[in-house]
């Protein structure tokens, strides 16, 4: 499995254990080159969101990789967590509606995130 699928769906897993709602992948290779994939998640607040970017970023951590970059984390209103190859986008509800990274992205493909569940049960 590439390192980029690995952390997709070692990302995912971490935000699913922390309660992350309407979690989303969008594969963004063909249309930029910052990244192989977005995930995309929301907290209902700010401690939760919070709590999930800690999980993303200690499940990473124990696998071995470390962010680049890591923003927002203070206001918890939208944590971007940079790993090279996937980004990890945490946000609170209203502030995923009002930036729609989705829509954005548009040119990227969706990912069912159920890819990524069946490599994790591959993998074992």
């Amino acid at each position: 499995m590439n390192n980029s699928k690995e952390m997709t769906t070692l990302a995912i897993k971490a935000l699913e254990d922390k309660k992350g709602n309407d979690i989303r992948v969008i594969d963004i290779q063909d249309v930029s080159i910052i990244a192989d994939y977005f995930i995309i998640a929301s907290g209902s607040n700010r401690n939760q969101v919070q709590t999930m970017a800690d999980n993303v970023e200690e499940v990473l951590g124990r696998a071995g990789y470390e962010p680049r970059q890591l923003e927002g984390y203070g206001t918890a209103t939208w944590i971007l967590m940079d790993y090279n190859d996937i980004i990890v986008h945490i946000f609170s509800e209203e502030d995923r509606l009002f930036y729609d990274l989705e829509r954005i992205w548009r040119d990227g493909k969706n990912v069912d995130i159920d890819e990524f569940r069946n490599i994790d049960s591959k993998a074992e």
